[in-house]
């Protein structure tokens, strides 16, 4: 079988994407792992499948690197907005579905998209950590230097003894200087660390807000792999509301690979 394919990234955060609205596509946790390898397939963090939604331009599907179905991807779902775009099926704006339930995104000029979250509902703080989910679970702490920080084993470390019974976490380490937070993220899924994330990027600017009780119309984070920008409406210390990730998406190119 012959399967067309984009590959995209935002900051660094890099998908295979599949236009999968005929369902031609065999969703096997081994051929997604293959195809996300690096070595041996095309090479990504993670796939996504656009397919129908019957009320929503499209369906986000996200499988992560290790070829096992997923939660929200903020830097995927910023990806397959533009995807959707470029093949036509939507316009500047748009209106999909992922697992976690509705989103939103607008398309600014040079493929900045804009991409609305879910609703944040209770924020666990604990002793040197945050807890919360953006659409994934994420583990934030604060660290001194993110660049000395041994992101790969610390992170899995985190990763597989935290929050065990809901498959673990995600683990973002951040510092921050001149109001801007610097992050390294150590992916579950991927299980190592990535150039950027999406939903860590959110979850650790509300961590920031909290920690520092420091209030901003939009907060600048410092990836690996480039900047983006975050924008919500706290509610309360455990809410918050109109969640916006910002940033670039990425054309890298289209490929024909047999399966």
């Amino acid at each position: 079988m012959t399967l067309k394919f984009t590959k995209y990234h935002g900051t660094g955060n890099d998908f295979i994407i599949i236009d999968n609205r005929s369902n031609i596509f065999p969703k096997s946790t081994k051929l997604i792992n293959y195809l996300c390898n690096r070595h041996f397939g095309i090479g990504a963090d993670g796939l996504m499948l656009l397919e129908n939604a019957t009320d929503a331009d499209f369906y986000m599907r996200y499988y992560n690197a290790d070829g096992n179905e997923s939660t929200m991807c903020g830097n995927g779902g910023r990806c397959i907005a533009l995807f959707a775009r470029t093949i036509g099926i939507t316009g500047l704006s748009t209106h999909f579905l992922g697992v976690d339930g509705k989103h939103e995104a607008h398309i600014e000029p040079g493929n900045i998209v804009n991409l609305k979250m879910q609703n944040v509902s209770g924020v666990e703080v604990g002793d040197g950590y945050y807890f919360l989910n953006t659409g994934s679970p994420h583990y934030v702490c604060f660290v001194d230097d993110v660049q000395k920080v041994g992101v790969y084993n610390q992170g899995k470390q985190i990763r597989n003894s935290f929050n065990i019974q809901n498959g673990g976490t995600n683990v973002n380490f951040i510092d921050y200087n001149n109001n801007i937070i610097n992050i390294r993220t150590f992916e579950r899924g991927v299980e190592n660390e990535t150039l950027a994330c999406g939903t860590g990027t959110v979850a650790s600017s509300i961590a920031y807000a909290l920690h520092t009780k420091d209030s901003k119309p939009e907060y600048q984070v410092q990836t690996q792999g480039g900047t983006l920008y975050v924008r919500f409406n706290r509610i309360n210390d455990s809410n918050y509301e109109e969640i916006w990730l910002k940033g670039p998406a990425v054309h890298v190119f289209d490929g024909i690979i047999d399966i």
